[in-house]
């Protein structure tokens, strides 16, 4: 059996950071951002369960506060891009009591500007972002009746915006089934692509689902599938990137024995697994991943290795995969 081709190496055991899940993972200038998350058990930094934090390094191993609490709500598993000469947020969760329809942009982590308050596509969380061709791209994603009141609502959509103010709805029904729970964002080969995800049980439909599909665009409009089920397992809340000419799928949840409401989210469906693919189609699966299980964890691309930082482990770890 051949050697790996990459390696993984504990970067920090214990960031400066407290433990979050779903914060944002951005590299702009040179440095790796974490905005935001989420943990409930920790009322110190987590006052409101989610924070605004901004956080930033150059090596993973001394990390920065930039902004103890920027003016945005806090919020988790929101969109998260780079986009003319910015960094973005894109949206929210819900676990205010409402949803977050607002856009904001920082040059410096610091100074944000609130660039639309109320998006037309708003009224969801646990969409899919990605920066693509010059425009913000929000996909998908769903309501949550459970934790804001009103009708259940499965998005299959696709929205753009070239200034994040103004959206147009490029797509009102893509192929893929109606999803969300996909971190971060791939754009590979010219094209974005969207890697599994799934759906929330809600009231009215107790069973999420899981996917494992690969789906990609060239516009939004027009989606290739380019393999209806992949080699990785389906899950949900796990993270996606593009790095070393490949797209990989790292970790994520699966376990929907487990589910009874939007509370369970047992540890026992966390993953560690680790998939690349050069097209899309063939997957290979990583072997021998040594940090612990997690979903909803911040991957960043970062002087030419792939990052792993926290989630659901609920432990501020920091991990970098580089080629041997």
């Amino acid at each position: 059996m051949s050697a790996s081709p990459y390696e993984w190496i504990c970067v920090a055991e214990h960031a400066e950071f407290a433990a979050r899940d779903g914060a944002g993972a951005l590299t702009f200038r040179d440095r790796m951002w974490l905005l935001g998350g989420w943990n409930p058990g920790d009322k110190v930094n987590f006052p409101s369960i989610c924070n605004s934090e901004v956080w930033s390094s150059r090596d993973g191993i001394s990390w920065t506060e930039v902004c103890r609490q920027a003016p945005w709500e806090g919020r988790h598993t929101a969109g998260y891009v780079v986009h003319d000469e910015r960094m973005w947020i894109v949206g929210g969760d819900s676990n205010q009591g409402h949803y977050q329809p607002d856009v904001w942009a920082s040059a410096d982590g610091v100074s944000w500007d609130r660039v639309a308050q109320q998006a037309p596509w708003g009224q969801r969380g646990l969409h899919c972002t990605a920066a693509f061709a010059g425009r913000i791209w929000v996909m998908g994603g769903q309501t949550l009746p459970q934790m804001v009141a009103g009708e259940e609502i499965f998005y299959g959509d696709v929205w753009s915006s070239e200034d994040g103010e103004d959206w147009v709805q490029v797509c009102e029904s893509a192929p893929w089934e109606a999803r969300g729970m996909v971190g971060h964002s791939a754009v590979f080969a010219g094209r974005i692509w969207l890697l599994g995800g799934g759906t929330y049980d809600t009231p009215q439909t107790r069973s999420r689902k899981f996917f494992n599909d690969v789906w990609s665009t060239a516009d939004g409009v027009e989606w290739e599938c380019h393999t209806p089920v992949a080699a990785w397992e389906p899950r949900q809340y796990h993270d996606v990137a593009v790095w070393d000419d490949k797209l990989w799928v790292l970790e994520g949840w699966y376990d929907p024995a487990a589910i009874d409401s939007i509370d369970d989210i047992a540890d026992s469906g966390n993953r560690n697994d680790v998939w690349y693919s050069a097209d899309g189609v063939e997957w290979h699966e990583l072997p021998d991943t040594p940090w612990a299980p997690r979903h909803a964890a911040s991957p960043f691309v970062h002087d030419d290795a792939l990052w792993m930082v926290a989630g659901n482990n609920m432990e501020p770890d920091v991990w970098k995969l580089v080629r041997r």
